[in-house]
């Protein structure tokens, strides 16, 4: 990242401020427009805007708009889980691993192989809870050895190098991981096996899917056992303290090479989970499955601050609502056609949106010791 001397307080604008200011103001300015659009359209759907602007608008209603809450948070708790191997190891070595999606996909690939082997075995109806256990587990082991195997083979020999190498190497270390997954699955897309009602079925006054209330309930659960592993445990003392100084770390005795393996193998773990909870949810896996999702949770973790756990979680539900209503929230009652496939056009506005307003993110970003100034 380039870093520029701040302003003095006092300094003449420059054309690169008054251009940002002007990016601000616009954003803010279409947000608001579209917002009030919206409660307009929800008031009146033949109101004098919505003739000249959009002449179909139909409103929301509120099964609708709640089905989209709910379906944006659930898929921003799988991108929060992704996101938190983004912050950990963006907290330790101070670099980005964009290999880090193609993790998640080997856990989603994963979780599909063994569950329909264990519906080919009749244990996938007969003990669903059972099953999706054992995948969960097998999944997060896989996607540990996975992510153990890349920063010993890949990032480690690079420990000491300029920052732009291993960025570079991540992006290499991820098109491998998808063309090996290309080869030996094939490029089709991979289902897996039929879930049972109680799980496709809505459930609690609210009408929400089993499936959404599963991916939510187990990410707010695996989000607070890992706040409790970095806050309150030995090695997660140890994670922070090398996040810190890593040099003043192994002068206190802690092995900082061990401590960096755990952090790729938490984050690994963390992947492995929201790749059977994609599994589950969508059903569908590719081996360019964790592509977007991955970018997404990238997204995620720089707006809620990257090198902050929580604030990965923040951002990863976040855009996942973001994506998921702001397309006819604001854009819709704007008179944007096609509006359903600029989900992901929304989801990188926001984060365009929270570096023009916070550039440090939600929660601000925890950077490693030589990264402050």
């Amino acid at each position: 990242m380039i870093r520029t001397a701040a302003p003095r307080r006092g300094a003449p604008r420059t054309g690169v401020d008054w251009f940002l200011a002007f990016l601000r103001v616009a954003a803010l300015t279409v947000i608001a427009v579209g917002l009030m659009a919206f409660i307009w359209q929800e008031i009146d759907a033949d109101n004098p805007f919505a003739r000249v602007v959009n002449p179909d608008a139909t409103g929301l209603s509120g099964a609708q708009f709640r089905g989209l809450i709910v379906s944006g948070v659930a898929q921003g708790c799988m991108y929060g889980l992704i996101a938190l191997g983004y912050s950990m190891v963006y907290g330790v070595l101070g670099f980005i691993n964009f290999a880090h999606g193609e993790v998640f996909m080997v856990g989603a690939m994963t979780g599909m192989i063994t569950s329909n082997k264990l519906a080919d075995a009749g244990w996938w109806e007969s003990n669903f809870i059972g099953s999706l256990l054992l995948i969960v587990i097998i999944s997060m082991i896989v996607c540990t050895l996975t992510a153990v195997i890349m920063e010993r083979v890949a990032y480690r020999p690079l420990r000491g190098s300029p920052r732009l190498i291993p960025l570079i190497t991540s992006i290499g270390v991820s098109f491998f991981i998808q063309n090996a997954a290309l080869v030996l699955l094939g490029p089709t897309a991979k289902v897996y096996p039929d879930v049972p009602d109680w799980v496709k079925d809505k459930h609690t006054f609210l009408q929400i899917e089993g499936a959404r209330i599963l991916v939510v309930v187990v990410s707010l659960v695996s989000m607070a056992v890992l706040w409790y592993l970095v806050e309150h445990t030995k090695g997660g003392k140890a994670m922070r303290a090398v996040a810190e100084d890593a040099e003043i770390a192994a002068l206190m005795g802690i092995n900082v090479n061990r401590t960096i393996v755990r952090v790729f193998a938490v984050g690994g773990a963390m992947a492995g989970l929201a790749g059977i909870l994609w599994g589950i949810l969508f059903r569908s896996v590719t081996h360019l499955t964790g592509f977007l999702p991955g970018i997404k949770a990238f997204s995620a973790a720089v707006v809620g601050g990257i090198g902050h756990l929580g604030g990965s979680m923040a951002g990863g539900i976040s855009i996942g609502v973001a994506e998921s209503v702001g397309p006819l929230l604001i854009l819709e009652p704007l008179g944007v056609s096609g509006v359903s496939q600029l989900r992901d056009a929304v989801a990188f506005a926001m984060l365009i949106g929270v570096l023009l307003i916070r550039p440090s993110g939600i929660f601000g970003e925890r950077l490693p010791a030589e990264d402050r100034t």
